[in-house]
C-alpha cells in the first residue's frame, strides 16, 4: 500500500513481518542548497507497482536513491525489511555505451567478484541465459550492448537487476528516450514481472503513457502532494499543485488523458481547441 507509515518513530530497525518492505518516515534530504525532499512519508509493500511522478527537480531520483539506500536522509528514516535484496535500473542516457562489454557480461557484472578471470562461473552463465530468455533477449548474450535497440538495452539492465535476485527493483525513468511502441512494451514487461511477484518502484515524467496505467502513483514536488490510484491522483487539483500550472483531465476511449491547460476552451470531455 501507499500511505502514511504506522509509526513515525525516528529510529532505525527491521520492519515487522507482514508490514512494509520499505518504509520512509519524515524523510528529508538536503544536499546543502536547500531541501530536495521534505517530510516524506511513504510505504512500499510486497507486490507493489508504484510510479513516482513530478516535474524536473522535484526530487524523484533522490527519493528513489533514498529508498534504495544510496542516499542518506538528512532527517527522518528509511527502514528496509531485514535481508531485503534490491536492484536498480538506471536511466539509459546515463550509460557509457562505448564500454566494451557483451550483453551476457553486462548482466554477469551485477554479481562480479572483482576482475578475476574467469569472473562468470559456469552455473552463472546458465542463469544469465535463463534471465535473458525470460526478458525476450534469448540469443543476444554475445552481442555488444551498444548494438542493441533502446528497448533491448533497457531490458539488459532489467536483466542485471533480476540476476541479483532482487525482491524490489527501482527504475529511474525507464522509458525516457524510447518511442511510443517501445514504451508500451517496457510497461507490459514490468506489469508481467509484477504479476509474477516482483515489487517495482519507478520514476517517470510520462503521465499518460506510463503513469496512467500504473495501479499506484505518488505525485512529488519536494514533498508528497498526493498518493493513490490514478483516479485518486490524476485530478486537476493534485496535478496543479505538483507541476505548478493548471492541467486538465480529458476522457478518451474510457481512459484519462492529462493535458496542459489549453490556449482555447475545452468544449467537452473529449475535445480541446487552441
Amino acid at each position: 500500500m501507499i500511505g502514511l507509515p504506522a509509526s513515525r518513530t525516528p529510529t532505525m530497525g527491521a520492519v515487522k513481518p507482514g508490514a512494509a518492505m520499505i518504509e520512509a518516515a519524515q524523510l528529508s534530504v538536503d544536499y546543502g542548497v536547500g531541501e530536495v525532499l521534505s517530510d516524506v512519508d511513504l510505504s512500499i509493500a510486497d507486490g507493489d507497482l508504484v510510479g513516482i511522478v513530478g516535474p524536473s527537480g522535484s526530487g524523484k531520483s533522490t527519493l528513489l536513491k533514498a529508498l534504495l539506500g544510496t542516499v542518506a536522509p538528512s532527517t527522518g528514516t528509511v527502514v528496509r525489511r531485514s535481508g531485503l535484496t534490491v536492484g536498480l535500473v538506471p536511466q539509459v542516457e546515463q550509460i557509457d555505451w562505448s564500454f566494451p562489454v557483451t550483453v551476457a557480461e553486462c548482466v554477469g557484472m551485477a554479481r562480479a567478484r572483482g576482475w578475476r578471470t574467469p569472473w562468470i562461473r559456469r552455473a552463472e552463465r546458465v542463469e544469465i541465459c535463463e534471465v535473458l530468455e525470460r526478458l525476450g533477449l534469448e540469443g543476444l548474450g554475445h552481442r555488444h550492448i551498444r548494438d542493441l535497440s533502446g528497448g533491448q538495452q533497457q531490458r539488459v539492465f532489467l536483466a542485471r537487476a533480476l540476476f541479483t535476485k532482487a525482491e524490489v527493483i527501482f527504475l529511474d525513468e525507464p522509458t525516457s528516450g524510447l518511442d511510443v511502441r517501445t514504451r508500451h512494451d517496457v510497461l507490459h514487461l514490468l506489469d508481467e514481472l509484477n504479476q509474477q511477484g516482483l515489487t517495482i518502484v519507478l520514476t517517470t515524467h510520462d503521465l499518460n503513457g506510463i503513469a496512467a496505467h500504473l495501479p499506484k502513483i505518488v505525485c512529488l514536488n519536494t514533498r508528497i502532494i498526493g498518493a493513490g490510484s490514478p483516479d485518486e491522483v490524476l485530478v486537476p487539483d493534485v496535478l496543479e499543485r505538483t507541476y505548478g500550472s493548471p492541467m486538465h483531465i480529458l476522457e478518451h476511449g474510457g481512459m484519462r488523458v492529462v493535458v496542459d491547460a489549453p490556449l482555447g476552451v475545452v468544449r467537452d470531455a473529449g475535445e480541446a481547441t487552441a
